[in-house]
This record gives C-alpha cells, structure tokens and sequence, in this order.
C-alpha cells in the first residue's frame, strides 16, 4: 500500500487520502494541467533569459 506523510502530524496515511484522518489536514489536488503551466512557464522565463 502506497502511503504518503500529513504536513501537518507527520503521520502516514494512505496516497489516496483526500484528508488525514488523524488531523484533518486537506491534502492539495493539483491537476496536470497546471503542471504543464508550470512547466513551460519555467522554460519561457529561461529562454528569455538566455537570449536576451
């Protein structure tokens, strides 16, 4: 079973939790979409970096 730390108790819960059950903590969904954002953010600001 894959498990996953809580920030907030350091407890390790299950890598499907939406919430810790020890201390509520809600975990962060991040869609691959703003991965991708992120990406190509990250390498527009280097290509403007090295070219200008």
């Amino acid at each position: 079973m894959k498990t996953k730390e809580c920030p907030s108790c350091a407890m390790e819960v299950d890598a499907n939790s939406k919430v810790c059950p020890i201390c509520q903590y809600e975990f962060a969904e991040f869609s691959t979409s703003y991965k991708w954002v992120a990406i190509l953010l990250i390498v527009v600001m280097l290509l403007y970096l090295f070219f200008y």
